[in-house]
C-alpha cells in the first residue's frame, strides 16, 4: 500500500515536471519568435527612414498607424546583439530626421 502510493506520487511528479518543461519551452519559443519579428520590423523601419527618406512619423502613417512612434523608435534601435530594442545611447530618430518619442503623429 505504501509502496503503491510512493510510485503514484513519483509518477505524478514526473508528469508535472514534463508539463512544466513544456510550458517553459513554449514560452522560450514564443519569445524567440517575437524577437525575430521585432528584428524584421526594425530593419524595415530603418530602411523606410534611412533608405527611402521617410520621417519616422511618415513611416508610422504608411504602416496604418499599427505601430506608435514610440514603438517604432524602439524597434529601430539595434541592441548590441543585433536585435532591436531599447538603447538609450543612440537616438536613431535624430539621425534620420524622424519623430522622437512623444512627438505627435499625423
Amino acid at each position: 500500500m505504501v509502496e503503491r502510493r510512493r510510485r503514484a506520487r513519483i509518477e505524478r511528479e514526473r508528469r508535472i515536471e514534463d508539463l512544466a518543461v513544456q510550458v517553459v519551452t513554449a514560452i522560450v519559443e514564443r519569445d524567440e519568435a517575437v524577437a525575430q519579428a521585432e528584428q524584421r520590423a526594425g530593419a524595415a523601419l530603418r530602411e523606410l527612414t534611412d533608405v527611402e527618406g521617410l520621417s519616422l512619423a511618415e513611416a508610422v502613417e504608411w504602416c496604418d498607424e499599427q505601430v506608435s512612434a514610440k514603438e517604432a523608435t524602439r524597434l529601430r534601435r539595434p541592441l548590441d546583439d543585433g536585435r532591436p530594442g531599447q538603447n538609450a545611447g543612440r537616438d536613431a530618430s535624430a539621425r534620420s530626421g524622424g519623430a522622437g518619442p512623444g512627438t505627435p503623429v499625423g
